[in-house]
């Protein structure tokens, strides 16, 4: 099944670094500023310059981690759809347990492992919850057409009723 809404690979990776920065920076300055806000010291003025404080030092932090594992995430989804010759949700949950397992190699063999299973059942129940989506969508959304002009009605599959209780019915 091709896949023609996308970017093709190279632009690809490019695109979904850029957007899962985008996503790290907003998530992360929302999260920070509460965060910061919450930590900061009494006072409206000074709780204010805590919440933009914490966004200045945390927020492209976040959004750095974000953009590595979506560069990550989408180089490998790539190589799987190059090396498979084909785009279907295997690659994402392969490139999901991949992505988590490199991202935790430093942690030894036991937590990249976990970290592996961790990514591709994510990236499993994403990918489930995709599918049925569009399954419901489209079987809710089929275009219903009329029947031609020509066609016959059906056959009445009822029991026929007898002369005696066609007479009583309609009395």
């Amino acid at each position: 099944m091709e896949e023609y809404t996308r970017e093709p690979c190279p632009w690809r990776i490019m695109d979904d670094i850029g957007g899962a920065f985008a996503m790290g920076a907003i998530g992360g300055g929302v999260f920070q500023s509460f965060r910061g806000f919450r930590n900061a010291p009494s006072g409206l003025s000074r709780r204010l310059a805590g919440s933009l404080s914490a966004i200045q030092q945390r927020s492209p932090v976040i959004a750095g981690s974000f953009a590595v594992w979506g560069g990550m995430f989408s180089t490998f989804d790539c190589s799987l759809a190059h090396l498979r010759k084909k785009e279907d949700p295997w690659n994402s949950i392969l490139s999901g347990a991949l992505t988590g397992g490199v991202l935790a190699a430093r942690s030894g063999p036991g937590p990249m492992a976990a970290s592996a299973a961790v990514g591709g059942l994510l990236l499993a129940l994403i990918e489930g919850v995709g599918i049925w989506m569009t399954r419901m969508t489209a079987e809710h959304f089929q275009p219903q057409m009329p029947p031609p002009a020509d066609a016959q009605p059906p056959p009445f599959s009822g029991m026929p009723l007898s002369p005696s209780s066609q007479q009583s019915e309609f009395q």
